[in-house]
């Protein structure tokens, strides 16, 4: 039995002279939510249109649950539900009616049953029997997860699911989709929203100019890069002479922000340390230090900042 979901082997696309995605390779495992991130024009929407084949493909493979999708196209798409565009419904009728519809177009028969513990798992109940015309963005969204899961597919994959809803909305989506993989549901999700992909995902891969230049889980992207420079507080008992004695002793060739008693630096873990035992060793008190936590987006621009700067040299 496959232990992914979902397997991208150097997937590829041009058009003309320009390549778009270039030799792209990840893996979904089961049960997880892994996010694509990029910025507008990275080319993610291009990779998940070819893994649901709206788009034909130059190069590489998808192998869906096994599946390839080359050898075996009707059962790899059977594992996948998907919402690459916001979903469309029939705003006149209510959501049961929109789902009914979708059934009667799905390739295998969905029972009662089926249908009542999709609806239950996005949480519609209550408003499965009012008209689509009176649902908010964010019900409109989970009533599409709904559609794409009525065959119980093995991998979930959202295209910016998230545009437009508002902080509640984007917190219940969030939710619905943990509970999702919770239940061994994998869900591939695409989004420029960093600080939201780092709540909601378990791994994830940044996409540049069509190139996969990183690829980790949310804990270990952290943990295991102690150079990420985050912005750092000092509070001392002699600002300037401490800003002096940092720049005498090479631990930082910017210019330093001096507020009152406070110093305000973009370091890494081990020259905050440094900076410390420098300024207690000689005589300046060190009040108090405070650290701003590395985000997602700070990774995110880290990393392609590093990008930048290679192509450069």
């Amino acid at each position: 039995m496959t232990q992914y979901a979902l397997e991208v082997q150097s997937l590829t696309k041009r058009i003309g002279k320009k390549t778009i995605v270039d030799d792209v390779s990840f893996q979904v495992e089961k049960g997880e939510i892994f996010g694509l991130l990029g910025p507008n024009g990275a080319g993610k929407t291009t990779i998940i249109r070819m893994i649901v084949s709206l788009i034909n493909r130059t190069g590489g493979k998808v192998i869906i649950n096994g599946h390839n999708l080359d050898d075996s196209f009707k059962e790899a798409m059977s594992e996948i539900g998907a919402i690459v565009e916001n979903p469309e419904f029939y705003k006149y009728m209510s959501g049961l009616k929109n789902i009914r519809h979708y059934e009667r177009m799905a390739v295998k028969e969905i029972s009662e049953e089926r249908r009542s513990e999709v609806i239950k798992l996005v949480g519609l109940e209550d408003a499965i029997h009012q008209k689509v015309k009176t649902y908010s963005l964010g019900m409109r969204q989970r009533l599409g997860v709904a559609q794409s899961l009525l065959h119980s597919p093995s991998l979930l994959i959202l295209d910016e699911p998230t545009n437009g809803l508002d902080p509640q909305g984007i917190r219940e989506f969030r939710d619905y989709l943990r509970g999702l993989a919770n239940q061994g549901i994998s869900v591939l999700v695409s989004s420029h929203l960093l600080s939201e992909m780092q709540l909601m995902c378990d791994r994830f891969a940044i996409i540049e100019k069509g190139k996969l230049i990183h690829i980790s889980s949310i804990n270990e992207s952290f943990d295991e890069n102690e150079k990420i420079t985050r912005e750092v507080l000092f509070e001392v008992s002699d600002s300037s002479k401490a800003a002096i004695l940092i720049k005498e002793n090479g631990l930082y060739k910017e210019a330093i922000e001096v507020n009152g008693e406070q110093l305000k630096l973009h370091i890494d873990k081990e020259t905050t340390m440094e900076i410390n035992q420098l300024l207690v060793s000689n005589g300046i008190g060190v009040y108090g230090i405070a650290s701003h936590k590395a985000t997602l987006e700070d990774r995110f621009l880290e990393l392609t900042n590093k990008e930048k700067k290679e192509q450069m040299i």
